[in-house]
């Protein structure tokens, strides 16, 4: 019974921590004062971390807080508080956020797609699937993340 507390609990935490990690990214798109947008890819950054660390690889977990938190937006932040950003007079968003909206349907509609042919009750057996997101994040973290890194 503790388990499956704590299994729900883990579940609950990385969906929490997801659901936070995309509602910086989507504010780092529309905001427009550079200091608020920095603070949101702070943010976004530590709940990936987070989400590393559920997942079980501390080292990148450490290495998301301490390296990219810690000392490449503190930097950046002291970078914009140098350049004394004023506000401009100008559109109140981007130009790019209407093909940022279609891309980011595209992407959601892909990624439903796949986890919806990925379920059991499209195969005959739930450990059959081709492509499922368990197997997919086991390969990432174990095979990939080194590539990724240095991409």
């Amino acid at each position: 019974m503790i388990e499956t507390l704590l299994q729900n609990l883990e579940t609950l935490l990385l969906l929490l921590f997801a659901a936070c990690a995309l509602v910086g990214a989507s504010l780092m798109i529309v905001l427009r004062q550079p200091m608020r947008v920095a603070m949101a890819l702070i943010s976004t950054m530590v709940f990936l971390g987070g989400i590393y660390g559920l997942l079980g690889v501390h080292f990148i977990a450490a290495f998301q807080v301490l390296i990219y938190v810690g000392a490449v937006m503190v930097f950046m932040v002291y970078v914009i508080m140098l350049l004394e950003v004023r506000e401009s007079e100008g559109r109140r968003y981007s130009g790019l956020l209407l093909p940022g909206l279609v891309g980011f349907v595209l992407l959601v509609g892909a990624i439903g797609i796949s986890i919806w042919r990925s379920l059991p009750a499209h195969h005959e057996t739930a450990g059959n699937a081709a492509y499922s997101i368990s197997k997919f994040s086991i390969s990432f973290l174990n095979d990939y993340w080194l590539h990724f890194e240095l991409t």
